[in-house]
């Protein structure tokens, strides 16, 4: 039989704390925020008990979520050094609206009932928060629930798998027209920044990411084989970048005036971290009237030029790193008169048409 119990805390917030007690088996018991939810588990949990099926563990009961984003935190994210401080950021969020829970009274509902929360929220530029960030909060906690079910035997299944995700829109495809490109360059070239011009040409010749322009050193760069390999990437992965033309001229210039005693490439000013581009970017961007238009989307440039000049999908994905070839699919409608010609020769050879 479920007892529900009505609590209210100091700062007047309402709770309902459930207990189902059945002869024979232990004492099972519950907080949620909403009536209806505690009703729900309820139902559900006696059907489970009277079913023989299985239900929530000491462990379960007695560790919170709070304790476990914490051991997460301690053990696992130092581990992931490239995204510890949004996983950092995203989890705290969730021990402060989770935290108190134990891990056998985080269900579903409640979780999905704080996605709908962290997406009315609003980010410290004061903009709405966007499905993709939610995703991102939704995929930290995720993780730290699939450690607790894998390896700390903590609980036996995480509630994640039965709350779905916010619809993320589609991809952006922003990319520079050949006037604005021209324009760019222009613009960087008159840039009181030593590095800015040299950095947006590598950007858009290679597709580099922002750091993994500006954070290279010159052992990554092999002259004699035209090469960069990049160690550190963000699917943690080695990759080779080819260097031609415009670009390759424009480091090998660099390498000439290198310093002897610094390994970067775009080196910062006290020569140890790369440096910082940030407002000479802005500038150039005005002054070269482009808007709507970021560091990133140079990336998407060089994916979109390398599309309208016949690559593949397959050795775009190859050339930005990508595993799958989902990612580079909203490049293909580029390549369609490419597509267009290897018909046509097919036709030709097959039909003599």
């Amino acid at each position: 039989m479920a007892n529900i119990e009505k609590r209210t805390s100091k700062d007047g917030s309402l709770s309902y704390r459930v207990k189902v007690r059945l002869k024979g088996f232990p004492v099972q018991h519950a907080t949620f925020e909403r009536l209806t939810d505690a009703r729900r588990w309820a139902q559900h949990t006696e059907s489970a008990i009277r079913e023989g099926r299985h239900f929530k563990t000491t462990e379960a009961k007695r560790r919170t979520l709070g304790e476990m984003i914490d051991r997460y935190m301690k053990d696992v994210l130092p581990h992931k050094p490239k995204n510890q401080r949004n996983r950092m950021l995203q989890l705290s969020w969730w021990k402060t609206e989770l935290g108190r829970y134990s891990l056998a009274e985080v269900s579903p509902a409640l979780i999905a009932e704080h996605r709908d929360k962290l997406g009315r929220g609003v980010t410290s530029r004061g903009e709405m928060r966007s499905p993709s960030t939610v995703v991102r909060y939704m995929a930290a906690l995720s993780h730290a629930f699939t450690m607790a079910v894998k390896e700390w035997g903590w609980i036996d299944d995480t509630p994640m798998r039965k709350v779905t995700k916010p619809k993320e829109p589609r991809g952006r495809i922003r990319f520079l027209s050949d006037d604005e490109r021209s324009r760019l360059l222009d613009a960087c070239k008159e840039s009181n920044s030593t590095y800015l011009y040299p950095a947006t040409v590598l950007a858009l010749s290679t597709g580099g990411r922002r750091m993994e322009i500006l954070g290279l050193k010159w052992q990554d760069i092999d002259f004699s084989r035209s090469i960069i390999t990049l160690h550190e990437t963000k699917n943690g992965e080695r990759r080779v970048l080819p260097l031609a033309g415009h670009a390759l001229e424009l480091i090998k210039n660099l390498a000439k005036s290198r310093s002897s005693d610094c390994d970067s490439v775009f080196p910062g000013k006290d020569s140890k971290s790369p440096v910082d581009i940030r407002t000479p970017w802005e500038n150039a961007l005005k002054r070269a009237e482009i808007t709507d238009f970021r560091w990133h989307d140079l990336r998407h440039s060089c994916a979109s030029y390398l599309a309208m000049n016949g690559a593949s999908l397959a050795e775009i994905a190859e050339i930005l790193g990508h595993k799958t070839l989902q990612m580079v699919k909203r490049y293909a409608h580029l390549s369609d008169s490419h597509t267009s010609k290897v018909v046509a020769r097919m036709n030709e050879k097959i039909f003599g048409v």
